[in-house]
């Protein structure tokens, strides 16, 4: 069984009032993408990994990949317009079993994460890391007043990487894109086809670095990991 990662590292990096793409941005020395790119190229169970990118980031990303001797990106591949059409563009590179579909800015993300999404997807057909949400949470009216309280028993944050056959999540990328369905993420567009989806064991350490705020987190978490300049 073949299983690819296909890490989405567009964006601009304009909430980190950055001039270039997030995942450029350095910690303790290395590039966020550094990071995210090296927990799948030391996991056992990943056999490629697929890049989506700017046009424009396409060759700094090759700069990387060859700075750092990385030897599983199979494919460096220009993302699109929107997220969900630079998935499809690195779906559509794949030749896997399984795909796990990962944000380039989630740089924390662990071995644990990885197996546990892929070993719940071979179980139940399809995964995606979570945690439980902390917080109380609340809906609202149209006028911003709280209209109810959510059962936090009952509610995650999703997080990546989401984890499928890439035969199922492929026609029902092209199956969205064909009827103009707009997603935020894969699993909304796998749940509006009626797929159910597994959520597997995540950690609060698996943020998504958009901020500067969250740049001073995530090392933190890696000095606490053991990673140094």
């Amino acid at each position: 069984m073949k299983i690819t990662a296909v890490i989405v590292a567009g964006g601009k990096g304009t909430r980190m009032g950055a001039d270039k793409n997030k995942v450029f941005l350095k910690i303790l020395g290395r590039e966020v993408l550094y990071y995210t790119i090296s927990a799948f190229e030391k996991n056992d169970k990943i056999d490629d990994i697929i890049v989506v990118t700017g046009k424009n980031d396409i060759e700094e990303c090759q700069i990387l990949v060859d700075k750092y001797g990385i030897k599983k990106v199979s494919y460096i591949t220009e993302g699109g317009a929107t997220r969900q059409e630079s998935v499809m563009n690195g779906l559509k590179k794949a030749e896997a079993d399984i795909v796990l579909i990962h944000d380039g800015a989630r740089a924390l993300v662990t071995d644990d994460e990885i197996n546990n999404s892929v070993a719940d997807c071979i179980k139940f057909s399809a995964a995606a890391v979570g945690v439980k949400c902390k917080d109380t949470l609340k809906s609202a009216d149209n006028d911003g007043f709280i209209a109810g309280t959510v059962d936090r028993e009952k509610t995650f944050m999703i997080q990546t990487p989401q984890v499928f056959y890439l035969d199922k999540i492929l026609d029902m990328h092209q199956k969205a894109l064909d009827e103009n369905f707009v997603a935020t993420d894969d699993c909304m567009i796998a749940e509006h086809y009626g797929v159910k989806i597994k959520i597997s064991d995540g950690s609060y350490d698996n943020i998504k670095l958009t901020t500067p705020e969250d740049m001073i987190i995530g090392e933190r978490i890696l000095r606490k990991r053991g990673i140094t300049e």
